[in-house]
């Protein structure tokens, strides 16, 4: 049995009738680590001494009996932007290379808390500011479909070890599509939840309004489980929501009866790689024929979501980097204070950042808070409205993830606008804080995975994961 094939719940169900143990698992996934890594690169980090000895204590308490939570002793991977006590948080940056946290994030805790085994750290775009994980200090990550070409980003590291087969689960962050994205160019399922529902505590911020953590994993069914453990009110968070956290597995089963759901018109207007519309409304006459309502609708502002979204976002991000200086942590250059703060950035930061960072800080300078960044606002609550107005007729949206399958590395990297068009079927959603998950859909005709985004409104994750679910039957069969 190739263990690190299965999926969360079945492992768990298999640990429960002792029929594998924990170390069996986790051992697995570290043979496939080593096996396939050198190709792959997903991970900055392994903590496989750490993991093996926490399946050991799981596999003990299997063996006297005690009740565990359906992630204990399931390997899951961190993206590295999520501070781990004791384990190197990167960043995927130079000037991060070896800052070791003394504090767990909020979701950190919460696995630990389940059992669940943390096999290391995943590689990312720098302070996750990419769509292909090109820019990380550690080197890229490949797409385990196909060497030569990107697993997405900023999530790419985490998309590419489910794919793989090199973690069973893993967690990532989506700030404009960054999990959603590597989710379909890989072919797992990603999942970005309402903005406020899982807490943010010990994510290192890129963009504080937009940032959200969420999952990748190898079904629904494991999606709901993972979020069910890491949702939730937390007090140190202050954009922390305080409301209850159903169990989302009870809503799997439940049928697509009475759902109405709409399709997005511009998302399918022009630049839009044939392959991949045909692909979802093909998706859409199928849930069509088992009689679910499927109309087309109107969002009119979407055409302004990524002038909008790049400048809030950097403008968000030149605030939050302003903290690494080189004096309290991480790497530091130069020998008199005005050397340090100049070499510091200078060396330690990649283009990208750099880039984002004046590009953010020009918007918020004297002069042109109001052309930019406050209009830009303005236009944040019509892309909301837009979706309000949706919502109130509809279920759940459906949409493509990107507008084309996953592009050769290199490919883009030299081109920034072509990279940010890449997020402009995602980065919506986080204009509006509303959920959403990527499923996988079909092939491209080269092989490549493309992906169907489902969008529900605030805090109806239970409704995502009841399509989702009833999906990937249909897609599958």
């Amino acid at each position: 049995m190739e263990l690190e094939k299965l999926t969360c719940h079945e492992i768990h169900k298999l640990l429960r009738s002792n029929e594998i143990t924990s170390l069996e698992v986790t051992s697995a996934v570290i043979s496939r680590i080593e096996a396939v890594e050198p190709n792959v690169h997903a991970y900055i980090t392994t903590t496989f001494d750490e993991a093996l000895e926490q399946a050991t204590i799981v596999d003990k308490e299997l063996g006297c009996g005690k009740k565990l939570s359906p992630l204990a002793g399931i390997p899951i991977a961190i993206k590295d932007n999520m501070c781990t006590r004791g384990i190197k948080t990167t960043c995927g940056s130079k000037i991060l290379h070896n800052f070791i946290p003394p504090y767990d994030a909020f979701v950190i805790q919460r696995l630990k808390e389940a059992g669940a085994i943390i096999i290391g750290k995943t590689n990312m775009d720098e302070f996750a500011m990419g769509s292909s994980t090109e820019n990380s200090y550690f080197g890229p990550t490949r797409n385990p479909w196909n060497l030569d070409y990107v697993p997405g980003g900023t999530s790419g590291g985490s998309a590419a070890a489910v794919s793989a087969d090199e973690t069973i689960v893993a967690l990532g962050s989506d700030t404009g599509g960054s999990i959603r994205q590597p989710a379909s160019f890989c072919g797992v399922v990603g999942l970005k939840p309402t903005y406020g529902r899982v807490s943010r505590y010990g994510l290192i911020a890129h963009a504080s309004s937009f940032d959200q953590i969420g999952v990748l994993t190898k079904d629904v069914t494991d999606a709901a489980l993972l979020m069910k453990v890491i949702s939730g009110y937390d007090l140190a968070d202050s954009t922390s929501v305080k409301i209850d956290v159903p169990d989302y597995s009870n809503y799997l089963e439940e049928g697509l009866k009475d759902i109405k759901i709409g399709v997005p018109t511009e998302y399918f207007a022009e630049g839009i790689d044939p392959e991949v519309k045909s692909t979802i409304l093909q998706a859409v006459d199928l849930i069509s024929e088992i009689g679910v309502r499927c109309d087309d609708v109107s969002m009119p502002y979407t055409e302004y979501a990524i002038p909008c979204y790049y400048i809030l976002v950097t403008s968000e991000a030149s605030s939050n980097l302003a903290r690494y200086d080189g004096v309290q942590y991480g790497y530091r250059a130069g020998s008199s204070l005005l050397d340090m703060y100049k070499k510091t950035r200078e060396e330690g930061f990649g283009g990208e950042v750099k880039r984002r960072i004046m590009l953010g800080t020009y918007a918020l300078s004297a002069g042109y808070y109001d052309a930019y960044y406050l209009k830009a606002q303005k236009v944040r609550t019509l892309i909301k409205q837009d979706f309000d107005n949706a919502f109130e007729k509809y279920d759940a949206l459906i949409t493509p993830v990107s507008p084309f399958p996953a592009f050769k590395i290199g490919e883009k990297i030299n081109d920034p606008l072509q990279m940010y068009l890449a997020d402009i079927y995602t980065v919506t959603i986080n204009l509006a804080g509303v959920p959403a998950i990527s499923i996988p859909c079909r092939f491209s005709k080269d092989g490549l995975p493309i992906g169907l985004q489902i969008i529900c409104k605030p805090f109806d994750e239970q409704m995502l994961f009841k399509i989702a679910f009833a999906l990937e039957k249909i897609l599958t069969e």
